[in-house]
Parts: structure tokens; sequence; C-alpha cells
């Protein structure tokens, strides 16, 4: 809780330390967007496309020259399928725990939610699958890192750059990243994999 600094009749009331707070958060903005922005592997351009954000303004914001509006900051976390608090929780708010309440993590996309906690306080992320029977997910060549599945229900075929693997309930997978990975589900169930990732920096 912010002191309330002494004050006059004629003179205002001044809180320094939510000042202080506020643009500790103001400058964070940048910062985690340029480290967001490279680890999904987007230049400037591209994401100044699927944000209708100008590649200069994303620029300026990253560089700390520019303090983004709220109709801005909407667009960018939206783009990058992140919540507007990914952008402005304040720095360290959290320490180093991060709890997710169950069926409150973060939405990726249909099949998947994140539940561990942001990438910009944590190395690793976790995340909860469904693959729905007979569906396959293929996985783009990722930078370098590691990552390890767990199935927790269900069965899936997992293909590791040529070399294919069965998991079943309780079965894990530990695999380095930089390689084409796929997964299939094969049977009649829906199967659930958590997964943790983690991008050597």
């Amino acid at each position: 809780m912010p002191r309330r600094a002494a004050g006059t009749a004629e003179s205002p009331v001044a809180f320094p330390e939510a000042f202080d707070d506020v643009e500790q958060t103001v400058r964070a903005i940048g910062p985690r967007l340029k480290a967001l922005r490279a680890e999904l592997g987007l230049s400037l351009q591209q994401m100044s496309v699927i944000a209708d954000v100008s590649a200069a303004s994303i620029h300026k914001i990253e560089r700390g020259e520019m303090v983004p509006t709220i109709t801005t900051l909407l667009k960018l976390a939206s783009a990058l399928h992140r919540p507007l608090s990914y952008f402005v929780d304040e720095p360290g708010d959290a320490g180093d725990v991060w709890y997710t309440a169950g069926g409150a993590g973060e939405v990726v996309d249909a099949r998947t939610v994140r539940v561990s906690g942001p990438t910009v306080r944590f190395r690793g992320e976790a995340t909860l699958s469904r693959l729905e029977p007979g569906s396959t997910v293929a996985l783009d060549r990722q930078p370098p890192g590691e990552a390890l599945l767990y199935v927790v229900s269900g069965t899936i075929d997992v293909d590791v750059a040529g070399r294919r693997f069965t998991l079943r309930r309780g079965d894990a997978l530990h695999h380095l990243t930089d390689r084409p990975v796929s997964w299939a589900n094969p049977g009649k169930a829906v199967a659930e994999i958590l997964s943790h990732r983690q991008i050597y920096q």
C-alpha cells in the first residue's frame, strides 16, 4: 500500500511510490513485447500486419520511446494471444511462484491451455492439450531447447524426426525441440497431454 505523502491545502497530495510503480510498469511493456515477439519468431513487419499497428510504432514501444495507448496495447495482446495483464502486471508481483487454479489456465488455442506462469518471469512453459480421436498435430522446427510430454489420459503416437513412439496414460517422452515433431491420437477417446517446454537462452 503506497504511503500517502504530506500535503497542504495549497499543494496537491502526491503519491511518489505509486508513481514509481506506474513508471516501472510502463517501462516493462517494451521489453516484454520485444521478448515475446522474438520468442514467436515474428519480424516487425509481420507483427505489424497481424496486430494492425505500424511497424514504426511497435519499434518505438519496444525501445521505450513511446507509451502505447490502451487501444494499441489491446491490439498487440489480442494478436499475440496474451491477456492484457501479460504486459501490465507489476514486475515481481508474484515473486517466484505462480498459481493456476483448475480451469483457469490461459487459452492458447482450441485444444491447448497454458498452465504455467508467464514467460517473462519463467524460462519454461507448461501446457495441457486435448487431442481428439484421429487428429494430428505437426509442430514446426522450434528454437533449440527441450520438451517433456506426459500423457494424462488416452494414447498418442509421437514422431520425433522419424523416430516413432506410442505413449499411453502415465508414459512420458523427453526430446530436443530443434527437430520436427508430430502427435497423433490413434484411439477412440480424447487424449490429454501435459507438456513442458524450455528454450535454451
